[in-house]
């Protein structure tokens, strides 16, 4: 682990709580602080200090964050959510070195799943077809560019967690789920997208890069989704259970998009990928400048850990990698509710556990 101190926004998630337990694990010593706007959250957090801090959206975050910052003497600030990377990118000229983000024009450009999607199918990267809902009266239309393939995969074009998306056959059930949205939580019609379902396997793409060169990357595949059985697709954004694989397809996409978007290239990139009706992963989204949610859990096991890495870029502290890709194959992470996420190899999975008694043969009669 690197030395220095570390500020962890949205400290007390479960996300966070994983990121805060990877840092300690190379250096008992760190010194870490955490801040979060929610106090309850926060008294979850096992960093070393607690701040509680006005939501990110608030006029007075910027000077409540440059006092804490100055007043522990923090030399770098690690966001956990889309609000916490805008609101550092806002800042950038600010904080200085103590932030480690992509260029504030490819966060905009990321936030933004259709402009990302257009832009990244203007230059061959594989992306699933998708179109903009400017109103209710174009779906039809919509459904027609999209061919006679069906579900469509409906969806919020910005926020996190698979915000308003829901897969849809019919116009009829396209608009009224539209519609839903708008009565009940106020976002227009004009913010979804329609788009190809992309019906096979689920991926995820972690990268650290520095000066357009990806230093570190590890893949995962999502397994099972949590409350993907309340969810009218059946998925979500949060897995309950993923492994670790070994897959180039990914890195090498992961890779054209992120130089893409960026040629210098330098921070945090999580890709999401899925594969299409022919088994070509598609890029549906890159969360640019921060982690994804609960997979710093998977340091314990990997070559080189994620968020060690990441700080050791941000302070410019020497690094011995001598590969970018450290995943271990066939690893799982489990998570649930109210544990810790427990990480196993293949292996583990079966260890001290008992078969099921409707295996076990039935004692003869007496």
């Amino acid at each position: 682990m690197p030395s220095g101190r570390v500020l962890v926004m949205g400290a007390g998630t479960g996300a966070c709580n994983n990121l805060v337990r990877s840092l300690k694990a190379g250096d008992a010593g760190a010194y870490i602080v955490g801040c979060n706007d929610d106090r309850f959250t926060l008294k979850q957090s096992s960093a070393d200090r607690l701040y509680l801090t006005p939501p990110v959206t608030a006029a007075e975050f910027e000077s409540a964050l440059l006092r804490l910052l100055d007043h522990e003497k923090i030399d770098l600030v690690i966001p956990s959510g889309d609000g916490d990377v805008l609101a550092l990118s806002t800042l950038r000229d600010k904080l200085g070195s103590r932030c480690f983000l992509p260029d504030a024009q490819v966060i905009d450009l990321c936030q933004d799943k259709l402009d990302l999607t257009q832009f990244l199918a203007a230059r061959g990267l594989p992306v699933p077809a998708t179109c903009a809902v400017t109103h209710l009266d174009r779906v039809g239309v919509i459904f027609k560019q999209l061919g006679r393939s069906r579900p469509l995969w409906c969806r919020v074009r910005a926020g996190s967690r698979s915000l308003g998306a829901a897969p849809v056959n019919t116009v009829r059930q396209a608009r009224a789920w539209i519609r839903y949205w708008e009565e009940m939580r106020g976002i227009p019609a004009d913010r979804f997208t329609l788009s190809e379902y992309l019906p096979g396997r689920d991926f995820m793409c972690m990268s650290l890069w520095r000066d357009g060169q990806m230093v570190l990357v590890t893949t995962f595949e999502k397994l099972s989704y949590f409350g993907g059985e309340s969810h009218p697709s059946g998925t979500s954004s949060l897995s309950s259970l993923a492994k670790t694989i070994i897959d180039d397809r990914l890195v090498e996409i992961s890779n054209r998009a992120i130089r893409a978007i960026s040629p210098e290239a330098s921070g945090a990139f999580s890709i999401d990928l899925k594969e299409n009706a022919e088994g070509i992963p598609c890029i549906t989204e890159i969360n640019a400048g921060r982690f994804f949610i609960g997979m710093t859990a998977f340091d314990q096991v990997s070559k080189h850990s994620t968020s060690a890495t990441y700080v050791c870029l941000a302070l410019h502290q020497p690094l011995n990698l001598q590969d970018a890709y450290v995943t271990l194959p066939d690893h799982y992470v489990v998570r649930d509710l109210d544990t810790l996420p427990g990480v196993f190899s293949a292996e583990a999975l079966f260890a001290g556990v008992n078969p099921s008694l409707a295996d076990v043969p039935s004692p003869p009669a007496r």
